[in-house]
C-alpha cells in the first residue's frame, strides 16, 4: 500500500477501541483511487495542511468525488484515533480537583457537576479516571467528535427518553440505577444537554458529569442571531458547577515528584516565618523557573517530565495557542473575532510597560473601550486571561472598592505569557539572562497563583506614581504583595505602610529571590512560596436572636 493510505497506517497505531478504528473499506478505496502518477505527490504535506490540491488529471470526475469523500471520512476517524492517543500517552497527573469529585459522589443529594476550564487543563483525562475508577457502568460521548450523539437530547428531555436514544446510540451503554455515570464531554456544543441536567437531577438515578471549554463564553458556540428568544440552557439551582484550572504549582512540584514531607515543610516555614533550609531552598527555587517556562496545562508539562527538551516544550505551547486562536474565530460573534485575538497577542506588549494598566491604543492605534471590551469579556470567559483591577482605597472589601474600567491583564496560566515571546526567552529565564521583562514575568507568575487558587486580581496606584502590585484578603485585613524579580527598592509600600492613616495597612508580603525573614511589617518570602497565600475562611455561627425580647 502507497501514498496516503500507507501514511496514516504508518503513522497512527491501530486502537482497540473499534469507533476510533480506520475503517479499512476507506483505505482500499483510497488507494484505488491513487494512481502511480500521483504517488510522487508530498502526501504528509497534504495531510498536515488538510489540502488535496495535486493533480487530478488521470481522475474522472466521479473518483474525485468519490476519493474526497473517503479522505474526508478518513480525517474525521484520524481526530478520534489522535484524541484517543492523546488520553492513553498522558502521563498520570496528581490533580486537586480529584478530590472535589470524591466529595461530590458521596455527598448525600447531588446535583449533576459541572466542570468548565480553560480547554486542554485536563477536564476529559480526569473524569474518565474517576468515573472508571468508582462506577461499575460509565457512558461517555464528545458532542464534538461526536455530533451525532446530540440527537439523544432532541424532542423531549425527560430522562427515559433520552436513556432509550442512548441505548440506540451507544449499543454497549449500561444504565444501572446508581452504578452508572454519564460522562457529556464539551457539553457547549448542545445546549439541549445542558438543559437536561435538571432532568437528571430530579430523576436521580444516575450520576452525570459534563465538561466544558467555552461554558463561559455568551451563546455557546453560537450567535445571539442563531439563538432563540427566550431559550435559556442553563438549568439554575440544577447543578453544580465547578471551575478547573492547569495543573498549579503544587501539582507540578507532586508531577516532579516532590512529596508531601517536603511541600508540608516548606508550608510550616511559611506558616511560622521560619528559614526554609538551604537544599530545600535552592531544589524549590530551580523547579519555580522550570514552571514559569513550562506552566500548568497537562500536555506541556509531560512532555517537560519526558523531554526536558525546551524546543519541543514550545512547540506544544504554541500548538495549543494556535488551539485558542481557532476557538476566538470559531466561537465568537463575527464583529469581535479580529478583536478578541488583537487583545490577546498585545498582553506581552502591555505588561512590558512601566505603567501596566490596560490601554487600548496598545492594541490598536485609535482603539476605545467601547470597541475591545467585549473581546476582553471573551478571553475571561474562556479562562485564558483575566483582568487585574485598580482600586479606589487599599480596604476590604476589595470587590466594592474596585475600578472596574482600569485594570491590567494577565495570562491565567504563566506558561502562556512566556510561549508568546521570542523563541529562546524559556532559556534566558533558566540562565538568569533576562533583563526588564523579568518584572512582567514574575507579576504574572503571582497573577497564576491566586487565579488558580480561585482569587480575584486586584492592585493599587495613583496618579502621583504610588503603585502596589496585589491586594489581597489575607487573614481577615487587606494586605500587599510586592513582586521582585530581585532584590529590589519597595519605596511606594513602605510610604503606604507609614501613612496608615491614609491607607490603613498594617501588613504586607514582599516575594523575591531571597529565604523567608522580616522587618517589621514586611513579610519577606521565596517567589515559590506565592502559591501558599490564600486568605482560609473561618467557620463563623449566626447566633440565634432571643424572639422571647418581643414579648
Amino acid at each position: 500500500m502507497t501514498g496516503l493510505a500507507t501514511f496514516i497506517q504508518e503513522k497512527i497505531p491501530v486502537l482497540s477501541n473499534r469507533s476510533c478504528m480506520l475503517h479499512t473499506k476507506e483505505l482500499c478505496l483510497t488507494r484505488k483511487y491513487l494512481t502511480t502518477d500521483t504517488e510522487h505527490t508530498d502526501w504528509h504535506a497534504c495531510f498536515v495542511r488538510g489540502t488535496f490540491d495535486y493533480s487530478f488529471q488521470k481522475m474522472s470526475p466521479y473518483q474525485i468525488i468519490r476519493l474526497k469523500k473517503c479522505i474526508k471520512a478518513l480525517f474525521i476517524r484520524l481526530k478520534k484515533c489522535i484524541f484517543a492517543l492523546k488520553l492513553t500517552y498522558n502521563t498520570v497527573l496528581k490533580r486537586k480537583i480529584e478530590s472535589v469529585l470524591v466529595e461530590w459522589k458521596t455527598s448525600g443529594s447531588k446535583k449533576p457537576l459541572v466542570i468548565k476550564g480553560i480547554r486542554q487543563c485536563g477536564k476529559t483525562y480526569i473524569v474518565q479516571k474517576f468515573a472508571k475508577e468508582n462506577y461499575e457502568s460509565v457512558v461517555y460521548m464528545n458532542f464534538i467528535l461526536e455530533p451525532d450523539k446530540k440527537s439523544a437530547f432532541a424532542g423531549n428531555i425527560d430522562v427515559d427518553t433520552i436513556i432509550l436514544n442512548l441505548s440506540a446510540l451507544i449499543p454497549s451503554s449500561r444504565f444501572v440505577k446508581g452504578k452508572t455515570c454519564i460522562i457529556l464531554d464539551e457539553i457547549q456544543e448542545c445546549r439541549e444537554a445542558r438543559t437536561a441536567l435538571k432532568s437528571f437531577q430530579i430523576d436521580g438515578r444516575f450520576d452525570v458529569i459534563a465538561t466544558g471549554s467555552l461554558l463561559g463564553v455568551r451563546g455557546y458556540g453560537k450567535s445571539d442571531k442563531t439563538i432563540e428568544k427566550g431559550q435559556d440552557s442553563i438549568p439554575v439551582g440544577y447543578e453544580t458547577v465547578v471551575e478547573m484550572y492547569p495543573l498549579d504549582f503544587e501539582e507540578f512540584l507532586w508531577a516532579n515528584g516532590i512529596n508531601d514531607k517536603v511541600i508540608d515543610s516548606v508550608k510550616a516555614c511559611f506558616e511560622k516565618e521560619t528559614v526554609v533550609p538551604d537544599g530545600i531552598h535552592k531544589v524549590m527555587m530551580g523547579l519555580l523557573y522550570r514552571y514559569v517556562i513550562v506552566g500548568g496545562l497537562p500536555e506541556v508539562v509531560n512532555t517537560f517530565l519526558e523531554t526536558k527538551n525546551i524546543e519541543l516544550i514550545y512547540k506544544v505551547q504554541r500548538n495549543l495557542i494556535n488551539e485558542y486562536e481557532e476557538d476566538m474565530v470559531k466561537y465568537a460573534d463575527d464583529a469581535d473575532k479580529p478583536r478578541i485575538r488583537e487583545c490577546f497577542e498585545s498582553i506581552p506588549k502591555q505588561l512590558a510597560k512601566d505603567n501596566k494598566k490596560f490601554q487600548y491604543s496598545i492594541v490598536r492605534k485609535g482603539g476605545r473601550s467601547s470597541q475591545y471590551i467585549g473581546s476582553l469579556q471573551w478571553l475571561e470567559d474562556a479562562g485564558i486571561a483575566k483582568r487585574c483591577y485598580n482600586t479606589q482605597i487599599t480596604e476590604l472589601p476589595l470587590e466594592g472598592n474596585s475600578i472596574k474600567d482600569c485594570f491590567k491583564l494577565y495570562t491565567t496560566d504563566i506558561g502562556l505569557l512566556v510561549a508568546m515571546l521570542d523563541y529562546g526567552t524559556q532559556a534566558d529565564i533558566l540562565k538568569g539572562n533576562l533583563l526588564g521583562y523579568k518584572g512582567a514575568i514574575f507579576e504574572n507568575l503571582m497573577a497564576d497563583f491566586l487565579c488558580k487558587s480561585g482569587q480575584k486580581l486586584y492592585y493599587f496606584q495613583k496618579n502621583s506614581g504610588l503603585e502596589l502590585d496585589f491586594l489581597v484578603r489575607y487573614k481577615g485585613e487587606c494586605v500587599v504583595l510586592e513582586v521582585k524579580a530581585k532584590s529590589g527598592k519597595t519605596k511606594s509600600l513602605k510610604t503606604a505602610l507609614r501613612n496608615k492613616d491614609v491607607y490603613h495597612l498594617n501588613n504586607a508580603i514582599k516575594l523575591g529571590q531571597y529565604n523567608v525573614g522580616r522587618e517589621d511589617e514586611i513579610l519577606t518570602i521565596p517567589l515559590y512560596m506565592g502559591f501558599l497565600i490564600k486568605d482560609k475562611l473561618t467557620e463563623v455561627i449566626v447566633p440565634d436572636i432571643d424572639l422571647s425580647l418581643l414579648n
